[in-house]
């Protein structure tokens, strides 16, 4: 083995330098340049295998193994792929033991699965186990820091599934930095993702946040992994959601959601259902829309609050959709909506803690601000989604008769959406407004 070296690593992208600096050569972060001793990885270490034919490869692009939550199968895409690495973060206390070791038992029978702790005894995965019943007893488990012992036992065992409870606790014999350092996060990262790949085993990693709510290490982890998710829980709520953020065999931005009960988590196969669970008749300054989150649609309610300003400055606040686009469109409210809102303080929320990115908002958040302003509900029943632009056009959506579609099943009566988006058949039930103008919506809205 090659004498270590000592070098400068930043601890936000994992950049090298051979002198302390004040900033990063390479993110221009500043006073993120840690000492660090690295150590050259002999290349006989690696080893090396010969290339492959692609006539010789297996043509089964669709293997999958299936964990046993619908929810948790949607978000990954369908189920774990052999070969990939799938990252999971969140919030200390969130779930992440809990909800892998649930999956690691409910895999199918003939899977062999390593369950390899660093930070629990066995004693307290096997009490865990009982806790949420836990039936596969064949599981095998392994407390350990050591990730050439981690390696070595999964190989002996024959592991199709590994589980690595976290990521931030392994350390590499090759590297003399400590537990959780950037340049162990990549050594370690790196050989497991390696080992993956050239065995087709399927790791299941946990990894810790920062205060940030990203996850701890360099940028370059995320981006080595197959799968990154993430962990989104309301400390009010006893729901969880799920969402990836990276998906190479799936959509980046599908979610699942769970509901933690005392023996585990239970998955929620209509949040639809969970998020409108509190709405009841129309009350002034809320109004439902239809979100499309990953590959399905999802009836949330906007709540909005116009309030007279107590100082020069009016607020702008919103929770669950982008703040900058709230100002925006308040601004296309006074240009074209006819209302006075300079000196009113507006706030607007997403019920449930749930995050829309996307601008089918626009439009329901809108007619949430009016109706919150005139202090009037809007129409019973009604739900409403569209982009709307600048000079007070409303624009069509993605996926329109999809939305349109979970709205009726929910039960809903009307829908006000952007002409582009009405639909070629007539839903049963569902009455369809198409509006091509903001003030074409306010009036449907507000109709006796």
């Amino acid at each position: 083995m090659s004498k270590p070296r000592t070098a400068y690593v930043c601890t936000a992208c994992g950049a090298h330098s051979v002198k302390w600096q004040g900033q990063c050569p390479d993110c221009d972060a500043w006073n993120t340049l840690e000492q660090t001793a690295i150590a050259a990885t002999p290349r006989n270490q690696r080893g090396s295998r010969a290339p492959a034919r692609l006539a010789d490869l297996i043509d089964d692009p669709d293997k999958r193994f299936p964990t046993g939550f619908a929810e948790f199968d949607r978000v990954l895409g369908g189920g774990l792929v052999p070969g990939s690495v799938v990252l999971l973060g969140g919030d200390p206390g969130v779930g992440k033991s809990t909800l892998l070791q649930q999956v690691a038992g409910r895999l199918p029978p003939g899977l062999n699965v390593c369950y390899a702790t660093g930070e629990e005894s066995l004693r307290q995965v096997a009490q865990r186990s009982h806790r949420i019943g836990m039936e596969n007893t064949a599981l095998r488990l392994l407390a350990d820091t050591s990730l050439d012992n981690i390696l070595q036992q999964a190989t002996e065992a024959r592991a199709q599934v590994i589980v690595i409870d976290s990521i931030q606790t392994v350390i590499a014999e090759t590297i003399s930095s400590a537990p959780g350092s950037v340049s162990q996060l990549r050594e370690c990262v790196g050989r497991i993702v390696q080992h993956a790949k050239q065995n087709e085993v399927t790791v299941l990693l946990i990894g810790h946040v920062t205060k940030e709510g990203a996850i701890a290490g360099p940028r370059v982890v995320e981006h080595m992994v197959d799968t990154v998710l993430y962990f989104e829980s309301d400390p009010s709520s006893r729901y969880t959601v799920v969402r990836a953020v990276k998906n190479r065999f799936g959509a980046s931005s599908e979610m699942g959601v769970f509901a933690m009960t005392e023996g585990g988590f239970r998955e929620v196969s209509n949040p639809s259902a969970i998020f409108l669970s509190g709405h009841g008749p129309a009350r002034p300054g809320s109004v439902i829309s239809v979100a499309w989150e990953g590959s399905r649609p999802l009836l949330v309610e906007i709540q909005a609050l116009v309030a007279e300003g107590v100082s020069n400055y009016p607020k702008r606040l919103a929770q669950g959709v982008d703040q900058s686009r709230l100002a925006l469109l308040v601004a296309v409210l006074q240009r074209h909506g006819g209302l006075a809102l300079t000196q009113e303080d507006i706030f607007v929320n997403v019920v449930g803690g749930l995050r829309i990115g996307e601008t089918a908002a626009d439009l329901p958040v809108l007619i949430s601000v009016v109706s919150s302003f005139r202090d009037r509900p809007p129409a019973e029943g009604l739900v409403s989604f569209g982009e709307v632009g600048l000079a007070g056009e409303v624009r069509p959506v993605r996926f329109g008769t999809e939305r349109l579609a979970e709205t009726a099943k929910q039960g809903f009566k009307r829908a006000i959406v952007p002409r582009a988006n009405l639909p070629r058949r007539k839903l049963a039930g569902l009455t369809v407004i198409p509006v091509d103008r903001l003030t074409e919506a306010l009036a449907a809205a507000f109709e006796d």
